[in-house]
């Protein structure tokens, strides 16, 4: 699904566009305003009393209404009126409450679980194939000779699936289900999709694969906005995956112009923490291994160094303590700008729990996906196709290429090797990378059988790395070559070359 836009990508950045444009029109003084605006938002999305998607509007209403809850940073299930707990949401700090990543259980189809199922485009071959690889004498034959499958008996195995002459048998899976690599979802008494918490790493796959628009998570657009309104000093931190999100118009000067038409005092380049990480795990990796652990994994992903300690806690020490690059560069700005608050804006939605702990709440204040950020652009009607900088106005190019080649899949160990050329030049580098959940799985696999001994292991918890996480915008190739492009403009490719070395070990001492 990812890359093909679809009305389930309209109705989520909709609502957060008009979330966006609630918070921008708060007034303090006429709060009666606001509960109005904000109960009418279901309304104006869904006009007239014919659906558009559902069998009637009040479902659809039903259903804007809860994406609205979760984009003001609610709970879902708190019911009555949106304008009844709008004053919750009226704050310039409001943590992310558990759970992140919700089902809306009105809009979910409750999708069969993994089946296999024999169709009518069966032939009633004499040979049938499917019924003499069949382990479980799951196969029948009707009075017409054509087959059926006993699901009490079948057990999912895919032989018969692979021995069709006529590609009569189809494979089917929840979609939500089918991108989850912790196994994470569930069924509920009736049928519907119900996320296993003590499972889940809110990598956020889940959510953007689901072509009913069911899953979605909570955001800080109205909080932020909010900061911003009462005169906050709120800097956007911003990760590499952002080149093209917004068009081939949106440059990163425009993109710089138009975070300060949004408020924010300033932005600052992710990828240069990115640079600080690379020196960090590199000299981790050469003290501690082979000494101290047999391989070390990569931190920076929170999905994938989550996923690894739930799966097998025994590894926990072998995951990176390095901090990862949004840490390293909310750290940085706070030290400079004692009195700013620190948006990280990126693709992520995992993110968003590694800033909700308690650990990294003084140093990353909000979280904001591209997507979301696309919804604030809208809200104030930038037009990047329009929009005029100077011509000589260019944003400082400070993080190095290979900083910046963190966002795709690959990147964060091709960094590290560079970065040990220079500080050990004879040392011999091993690596592994692994993009996508249940790719991750197989390479910890073979950790626990000893296989990858001395590897660095780099995990992405999205397929392609971050350019496919949840809150993108463009197709994960596009993103992919747009990186690329940002990559080989960095005025140096080594993050060894850093301007920013020295700032290591205070941002390390105040961990």
């Amino acid at each position: 699904m990812r890359g093909v836009h679809s009305a389930v990508d309209d109705i989520r950045r909709t609502v957060f566009e008009e979330v966006a444009r609630l918070a921008y029109d708060y007034d303090e003084n006429n709060r009666e305003k606001t509960r109005d605006q904000v109960d009418m938002i279901p309304y104006k999305m869904v006009p007239g009393d014919i659906a558009k998607h559902r069998h009637d509007v009040y479902l659809e209403r039903a259903i804007i209404i809860a994406r609205i809850r979760l984009a003001l940073g609610m709970n879902i299930d708190i019911g009555g009126h949106l304008s009844t707990h709008i004053d919750e949401a009226i704050t310039d700090q409001k943590y992310f409450e558990n759970p992140l990543v919700n089902v809306i259980h009105s809009a979910c189809n409750a999708c069969p679980p993994k089946q296999i199922r024999i169709t009518d485009s069966c032939q009633g071959c004499i040979s049938h194939p499917c019924q003499n690889v069949c382990p479980r004498d799951a196969i029948y034959l009707d009075e017409n000779k054509h087959c059926h499958i006993d699901q009490d008996k079948c057990i999912k195995c895919g032989k018969c699936f692979n021995q069709c002459p006529y590609r009569a048998i189809s494979y089917i899976e929840r979609p939500c289900a089918a991108v989850c690599g912790m196994n994470a979802i569930e069924s509920d008494e009736r049928g519907r999709a119900k996320i296993n918490y003590d499972k889940c790493v809110s990598c956020g796959q889940c959510l953007v694969n689901c072509p009913f628009g069911a899953i979605a998570d909570k955001s800080q657009i109205f909080q932020i906005i909010h900061a911003i309104r009462k005169g906050q000093k709120v800097i956007a931190c911003v990760a590499p995956a952002i080149v093209g999100q917004f068009g081939d118009e949106a440059t990163p000067s425009k993109i710089k112009k138009a975070m300060d038409i949004l408020g924010f005092a300033d932005v600052v380049e992710v990828a240069i923490g990115a640079d600080l990480c690379t020196v960090q795990e590199s000299n981790d990796f050469l003290r501690e291994v082979p000494d101290e652990i047999p391989w070390m994994g990569t931190s920076c992903c929170p999905a994938w160094s989550m996923m690894a300690k739930k799966l097998y806690p025994e590894f926990a020490k072998n995951i990176s303590m390095a901090l990862t690059p949004m840490v390293i560069t909310a750290r940085m700005v706070k030290k400079m700008h004692p009195d700013a608050r620190v948006c990280f804006v990126g693709p992520c939605a995992a993110k968003k729990l590694e800033a909700n702990r308690r650990t990294i709440r003084s140093d990353v204040d909000y979280v904001l996906t591209f997507e979301e950020l696309a919804g604030m652009f809208e809200a104030k009607e930038i037009d990047f196709k329009t929009m005029e900088v100077p011509e000589n106005e260019e944003v400082a190019i400070e993080a190095s290429g290979l900083g910046r080649g963190f966002a795709v899949g690959g990147g964060v160990a091709a960094a590290v090797v560079e970065a040990i050329k220079h500080i050990e030049p004879d040392r011999e580098m091993k690596i592994q990378y692994a993009d996508g959940l249940k790719e991750c799985k197989k390479m910890l696999a073979l950790a626990k059988a000893g296989k990858l001994d001395g590897y660095l292991l780099e995990g992405m918890g999205c397929p392609g790395g971050c350019v496919a996480g949840a809150g993108t915008i463009r197709p994960v190739k596009e993103t992919a070559n747009n990186v690329a492009k940002f990559k080989a403009a960095a005025l140096e490719q080594s993050c060894t070359t850093t301007p920013y070395l020295n700032w290591l070990a205070e941002v390390e001492e105040r961990g």
